[in-house]
């Protein structure tokens, strides 16, 4: 089955590529628009498709990872992007890294020779939503094309800054300190707090106000311009040595169950929505480089021991509102024609790119060979991304990359029967890529 419609993609990165290939592969005519070289980011050095522009790895490989999960979703799909990555790779132990140069100049080589494809170099500046577009342009999209990424989607749905806070692993936390509690008792136990005695807090406070924070990108200063309502945890305490206990650490209405009696300063862990035992410290975006958040944010008691999800960040990045936009096969609500992927859709990594780029392109072809779209299995790391965008919490709506956190939690009696995590992994691993790939035979895509 043939088309006579063409698919726009705006954006040649990651997703971009992987979703142009998607749609090609299946027989539908590609326009795909990257502005590089002739109009550059503070961040891309090269014209190249598919350019990495910080780390070169694609997280684990290691069988039992949700990094890896993904991957394999990706190879069920017949993702090229993960085949050339494969054959740029460079040792990294247990991870799948690439050689950059090598790997964005394959992209670039195998998408420009392809007959379905043809490659637009100019910047796009407005989008039809009449036509089937995949917008894919990253979170440095150019000013005329958020403009026009704003008229379509409403300026109120669209982040300029990630303010992100870091995530804990709620099995991680010392339930011994830690409890379980909202301020002045009102609502469930869905906050964790932590309470800090004076000699403690000075203690954080002051690794907090030493740490070593990230510089900015070069060409992208402006990241230090932060928002007065929602400014990096370790700029509030260079304000005065109090201005966090009267902030995000403020411990009126949470009663230390050890003592009865309020603490000097409260740290608050948020259950994150639709995360599986995995809290937001709240209130805690920060600059700090990674090793230095570890070391700091291991001072607060309760968590000496925890393991992070994910680190908290602040940068510049253009997303949309998911929640409010996109259904789960990744187009929007009320322009259908329409599908975004990658990071500008609210997701964070490399490989969550491909991921999202290959379910927007799928759905864009099948939009044009006039299929019905169709969603992955929540079961699966794909799945539970695209559910993740189309679902999470509007209000408080933060991007997210893959972790076992993401997928659908075991039922109580399995848990009980896997006591070890590796175990409990295993079996999402297993159930999240037969749901994939029963999926993908269901709707006619296991064959290509």
């Amino acid at each position: 089955m043939t088309s006579t419609k063409v698919i726009n993609v705006i954006g040649g990165g990651l997703a971009g590529s992987e979703a142009a290939w998607q749609a090609a592969r299946r027989g539908v005519r590609v326009r795909l628009f990257e502005m590089r070289p002739a109009i550059s980011t503070g961040a891309h050095q090269t014209g190249n498709l598919a350019e990495l522009v910080c780390s070169n790895s694609l997280k684990s490989d290691e069988f039992g990872s949700a990094p890896r999960l993904l991957k394999d979703e990706l190879r069920a799909g017949g993702s090229l992007l993960v085949e050339l990555a494969h054959e740029a790779a460079v040792p990294a132990g247990g991870a799948l890294a690439v050689d950059r140069e090598k790997f964005s100049a394959l992209v670039t080589e195998r998408l420009s020779q392809h007959p379905n494809i043809e490659l637009c170099r100019e910047e796009v500046t407005a989008i039809n939503p009449d036509e089937i577009t995949v917008i894919a342009a990253g979170p440095l999209a150019s000013s005329p094309l958020v403009q026009a990424i704003g008229q379509l989607t409403g300026e109120q749905d669209l982040y300029f800054f990630d303010a992100i806070s870091p995530i804990v692993d709620g099995e991680s936390i010392n339930y011994e300190i830690a409890f379980k509690a909202a301020r002045y008792g009102k609502g469930g136990d869905d906050y964790v707090n932590c309470p800090f005695n004076k000699e403690e807090y000075l203690r954080f406070y002051e690794a907090l106000s030493t740490a070593e924070t990230v510089k900015p990108h070069e060409g992208m200063e402006d990241e230090r311009k932060f928002f007065e309502g929602c400014l990096p945890i370790e700029e509030l305490a260079r304000r005065g040595v109090d201005t966090l206990r009267f902030g995000p650490m403020k411990p009126v209405g949470l009663p230390d169950p050890r003592t009865g009696r309020e603490a000097y300063a409260c740290v608050q862990l948020r259950l994150e929505n639709l995360m599986a035992d995995a809290y937001n410290i709240v209130g805690f975006q920060c600059h700090i480089k990674y090793g230095e958040q570890k070391r700091v944010l291991q001072l607060i008691p309760g968590l000496e021991n925890a393991e992070f999800i994910r680190f908290g960040q602040m940068h510049r990045n253009t997303y949309i509102c998911s929640p409010r936009l996109l259904k789960e096969s990744l187009q929007m609500r009320q322009h259908p024609n329409v599908l975004f992927a990658g990071q500008i859709s609210g997701i964070e990594g490399y490989t969550e790119a491909m991921a999202t780029g290959m379910i927007a392109g799928m759905n864009a072809a099948r939009l044009a060979l006039e299929k019905e779209t169709s969603a992955p299995p929540r079961l699966s790391a794909t799945g539970s991304l695209a559910f993740y965008l189309a679902n999470a919490d509007a209000k408080n709506f933060q991007p997210a990359n893959t972790t076992f956190a993401l997928l659908p939690a075991l039922e109580p009696e399995i848990r009980k029967q896997a006591k070890r995590k590796p175990d409990r992994h295993r079996i999402q691993v297993e159930r999240g890529l037969k749901a994939f790939n029963d999926w993908l035979a269901e709707i006619g895509e296991a064959q290509l």
